[in-house]
């Protein structure tokens, strides 16, 4: 199904989006929240366009949920969604795995092989983990970009490549591009449309409405119907879920499969406690939080030169060297910033 048109009235385009999630599964991540669906109105307009996309978000937001529901909403929808995970990409079988190679393009090559560039021909490369992909690597991701050229390895020509190109990433990319881990030229060609998916803990209003959805869709034909008693959406609600709308499902579908209940309590789901904890001691892992932060941020400003970062930070370089043993860091930190 295509959405193109922006300028559909309100209910008509509700009515679009529900189908939307229909048809694509992008159900998990839809909500009521101002914040999710701040997002979700930009799948009709981007679907429709050419231009590469970053999904941001944390791990478990439903960062390839919704690449997958801009393809198949968009003019691409017939032609092949190719996803690769960047953190599980070796260098050594980088350009063969995105550009191919033909018979005999080296030592112990078998028969031509496409590469996942062409694979997607027409469609959709949904580069995950974008942040992960080595520096070589975002040199040869960038050549892509900037000519739309494959040259298969042992090739004499190259060969023109029409994919669209979506990546998601789960971790800081400006922060990175300061930190000198992530190329800055290759951010701004990956980014020229952008999603932002907030975590399920923003979305506090919505847990209710994802996991009665997400149980109509793992009951079983042994036990249909299935629904939860209001201690358990209590239960539901008043968890943070570091895992997101993943680690909701997964709870969801292990209490269907150690349950023969009709009505889940909140005895039967398996959820993590979380002792209570004082205003102190909140406020102690806040402070913290935002320490290790800055200290990672303003060595990464200063590419590693604790003198010039202390400098920042108005205090002496004893000082902030204290501060980085304390929280175990050191001039090197800047480059695995998270």
């Amino acid at each position: 199904m295509k959405i193109s048109k922006r300028n559909r009235p309100s209910s008509e385009r509700q009515l679009a989006i529900s189908d939307l999630a229909l048809n694509t599964g992008i159900c998990q991540v839809i909500g009521t929240s101002s914040a999710i669906r701040s997002q979700i109105d930009h799948i009709p307009g981007y679907a429709a366009s050419d231009a590469p996309l970053l999904i941001c978000g944390e791990s478990g937001t439903g960062k390839e949920v919704f690449a997958k529901s801009i393809h198949y909403s968009g003019p691409r929808a017939k032609h092949p969604f190719v996803p690769l995970n960047c953190a599980a990409l070796p260098l050594e079988l980088l350009e063969n795995e995105l550009f191919g190679h033909v018979s005999g393009a080296y030592t112990g090559a078998g028969p031509a092989q496409k590469g996942l560039i062409e694979q997607a021909e027409g469609g959709i490369l949904f580069l995950d983990e974008i942040d992960c992909l080595v520096l070589l690597g975002q040199a040869k991701l960038l050549r892509f970009l900037q000519e739309c050229e494959v040259r298969p390895l042992g090739a004499a020509s190259v060969r023109r490549a029409n994919v669209r190109i979506i990546s998601a990433c789960n971790r800081d990319l400006p922060a990175a591009v300061r930190a000198g881990t992530f190329r800055e030229d290759l951010y701004y060609r990956l980014s020229v449309l952008t999603l932002n998916l907030p975590p399920l803990r923003q979305m506090r209003d919505d847990i209710s409405l994802l996991a009665t959805e997400l149980l109509k869709r793992h009951e079983t034909s042994s036990n249909p119907g299935v629904t939860f008693l209001p201690a358990a959406l209590r239960k539901l609600n008043d968890y943070d879920w570091p895992g997101n709308v993943r680690q909701l499902e997964n709870i969801i579908r292990r209490s269907l499969a150690l349950s023969n209940k009709s009505m889940i309590d909140a005895s039967d789901l398996d959820i993590p406690v979380v002792e209570a904890s004082s205003f102190k001691e909140q406020k102690a892992r806040a402070i913290a939080e935002f320490e290790r932060h800055y200290l990672r941020e303003a060595l990464a400003r200063h590419n590693g030169n604790i003198t010039h970062a202390a400098k920042e930070a108005g205090k002496n370089r004893r000082a902030f060297f204290a501060l980085l043993s304390k929280y175990h860091l050191n001039s090197q930190s800047s480059a695995r910033i998270q």
